[in-house]
C-alpha cells in the first residue's frame, strides 16, 4: 500500500505529486483536518490567454466589431 498527498479543490481530489496506480484500481481518501493555502498558476510566457477560460466563441464574431457599433450607437446624430 502506498501513500500520498492531496487536496480537494471544492470539485475533484487533485494529488500533490506523482503516483502509481492503474485504471480502476481502488484507493482509500482519509481526510484530514489539515489545509493547505491555495497557490496561484505561474505564467511563465506572460499572461496571454489568462482569460481564455472565459471566452465565449458564439461572442467571437460580436466581438469583433462591437467598437464600431458602439462609435455608431453613441454618434448616430452626426
Amino acid at each position: 500500500m502506498e501513500s500520498i498527498q492531496g487536496y480537494y479543490d471544492g470539485f475533484t481530489i487533485k494529488p500533490i505529486g506523482r503516483f502509481d496506480a492503474k485504471p480502476n484500481q481502488k484507493v482509500l481518501i482519509t481526510i484530514l483536518e489539515e489545509f493547505i493555502e491555495p497557490t496561484k498558476p505561474a505564467y511563465k510566457n506572460g499572461l496571454k490567454g489568462v482569460f481564455s477560460e472565459y471566452a465565449n466563441p458564439d461572442l467571437v464574431d460580436k466581438e469583433k466589431y462591437a467598437w464600431e457599433h458602439a462609435m455608431v450607437e453613441k454618434h448616430d446624430n452626426v
